[in-house]
């Protein structure tokens, strides 16, 4: 019979039968306690033999207690009301009944009950009536914070089940925790972010330190693990299954402050937004484009390949009162010089053998309103500097076959990565042209020179490029970090752009990216960046911030510095002076 009653109260009958003795003792009464299902989960005395047997129809008193929710006292066995059908009906060897019910949420779970069956029993009850009324009570209150405990395990117990199936599935950490600590359980996700493998799983011991702030839906915390210190965004959650007593589910911190970030600013990134960077010279930069963006006057921008020249061009013209205006590219150095001089200016019908009937409309007019970007502009040829020249001071443009001009409203953004100056000297580039160009000179730093910007940008291209295929990013590890902070990336933002997108192709999804997913040019580079860039300035920089990282790690403190500065010949206030310069700090 045992088998049908109903869980929520059979799961605790070692603590029913535990505390139906007390009560028993306490009142010296015989004392059952069943549940709604008038199940005997536990009994003293005459209904010790009676657990887990249903009762007959000997229950009308306790079919009340469960109607109502309210305790009943019967001072007439086999004459009240409720027992009207009852086979004892007026013949009743019980001289006292008193029933008070278990509740659980507002519903009647079960029943304690204690029966007198002489008169000197029920003559102690009576005597004092009110203090063992409130005893009673309070062990249905007890009983009943049982039955949440026990369904509280039930359900504990069931969820550390369904984990055992779904833990390797789900692509955040999980690790299932001892009282102590200890690792008893951890997806390969979890192993990942906190770097340790699967046979060192129970040794390790996690001291979670739970944060104040919160992120998108998660907690921050930090977690230590043999030593190292992980800063995690997670949830915790009570757990009983075998050994583990708690769940602990989480992200990569920092990768989680990046997507909060995006969320905040999803808009797509125009003008100034898509010039990437946080360093004092790429604030200063802006600075530059916002101020001559409403201006019409000529900009020559100068810096090494790949740095973002065109980025710049288009944030001039978008910040500014031409940003309404068509944004018309051209890179004099791609098209061969027969072709330069008509996609420049256009031709009429028949201007040339092969040329279209109904004749083309020139870059410059294509540009009317708008601006002309006109990279690489050291490639273009000295006859046709000498045109270029004339349509800039006259404003207007003929067609090649053509001597009919055409005016043109036209703001000309010129960009190089040659040292005209030098081309002037040496007679390759026009003078005069070269002044008309660089009314407003402005210049790209490359990359190497802030070093700060690159953690950001890789944030963003791996965003894009993962993005694109579809992967997300489960963790990225230091030596990913420090190979990039040390190679000196003469490709610039170009280079690292095509690093990422190669990285983003060769990592599994969720990508844990570490120091070998990078291309090899930049892995072997970064160990021998010495030998491959002799300027004086990028070979300080890259000896103070490797001295600053071997002698202080990631956040040096103030003696570290003083050893560096020591290890590296020169005075604590140089070295101050020189990670302020190169943004070491």
């Amino acid at each position: 019979m045992t088998q049908n009653v109903p869980k929520d109260l059979w799961n605790i009958s070692m603590a029913a039968g535990k505390y139906a003795e007390v009560i028993s003792k306490v009142l010296r009464v015989d004392v059952e306690i069943v549940d709604s299902r008038l199940y005997r989960v536990a009994g003293t005395g005459r209904f010790a033999d009676m657990v887990g047997k249903r009762m007959s129809a000997a229950s009308g008193v306790y079919q009340q207690v469960i109607r109502t929710g309210r305790p009943l006292v019967i001072r007439e066995p086999g004459f009240s009301e409720f027992c009207a059908g009852c086979p004892n009906w007026h013949s009743c060897d019980e001289t006292f009944e008193m029933s008070t019910p278990i509740l659980y949420s507002g519903t009647v779970v079960g029943i304690i009950g204690f029966v007198c069956f002489t008169e000197a029993q029920k003559a102690h009850i009576q005597d004092n009536f009110e203090t063992f009324f409130d005893f009673l009570s309070q062990m249905a209150d007890l009983l009943a914070s049982k039955v949440v405990e026990s369904v509280q395990y039930a359900r504990s117990r069931a969820l550390g089940e369904l984990l055992e199936t779904v833990v390797d599935k789900v692509d955040e950490g999980v690790i299932l925790l001892s009282r102590g600590g200890r690792i008893v359980r951890s997806n390969m996700a979890a192993r990942q972010i906190l770097d340790f493998p699967l046979e060192d799983q129970g040794s390790l011991v996690v001291d979670l330190i739970r944060g104040e702030s919160r992120l998108l839906q998660y907690t921050e915390y930090t977690l230590l693990v043999d030593g190292r210190s992980f800063e995690v965004a997670g949830n915790e959650f009570p757990l009983q299954h075998g050994e583990s007593e708690l769940m602990f589910m989480f992200r990569d911190a920092q990768l989680m402050h990046d997507d909060a970030l995006r969320l905040a600013s999803s808009h797509e990134r125009l003008g100034l937004d898509a010039i990437l960077g946080t360093s004092e010279v790429i604030v200063a930069l802006k600075e530059q484009v916002a101020r001559f963006a409403d201006s019409s006057a000529s900009v020559l921008v100068t810096g090494e390949s790949g740095t973002g020249k065109e980025l710049v061009a288009r944030a001039l013209n978008e910040e500014g009162g031409r940003k309404d205006g068509p944004f018309v590219a051209i890179n004099c150095g791609a098209i061969p010089e027969t072709l330069l001089e008509s996609e420049l200016f256009g031709y009429v019908g028949g201007a040339f053998t092969g040329a279209n009937p109904k004749g083309k409309m020139g870059r410059f007019e294509q540009a009317n309103g708008g601006t002309l970007f006109l990279d690489e502009i050291g490639d273009m040829p000295l006859h046709l500097q000498a045109k270029l020249l004339r349509a800039l001071e006259q404003r207007e443009v003929t067609r090649l076959g053509s001597n009919t001009p055409t005016a043109i409203d036209v703001r000309v953004v010129s960009a190089t990565n040659r040292n005209l100056e030098e081309m002037v000297y040496n007679g390759t580039f026009r003078e005069d042209l070269f002044y008309r160009l660089n009314v407003i000179p402005i210049h790209i730093p490359p990359l190497r020179e802030r070093p700060r910007d690159i953690h950001l940008l890789c944030k963003v291209f791996l965003e894009q490029s993962l993005g694109r295929l579809d992967k997300e990013i489960l963790t990225i590890k230091e030596s990913f970090w420090s190979t990039v902070g040390e190679y000196h990336w003469p490709g610039n933002v170009r280079e690292l752009q095509n690093s990422i997108e190669y990285v983003a192709n060769v990592v599994d999804s969720p990508a844990v990216i570490t120091r070998e997913n990078l291309p090899l040019k930049v892995r072997s580079g970064a160990q021998e960046t010495e030998f491959t860039d002799y300027n004086l300035e990028n070979m300080e920089r890259r000896l103070i911030r490797q001295a600053l990282k071997a002698y202080g790690g990631e956040e040096p403190s103030k003696s570290a510095k003083e050893l560096a500065a020591d290890k590296l010949g020169i005075g604590i206030a140089t070295l101050y002076r020189k990670i302020k310069k190169y943004e070491l700090g």
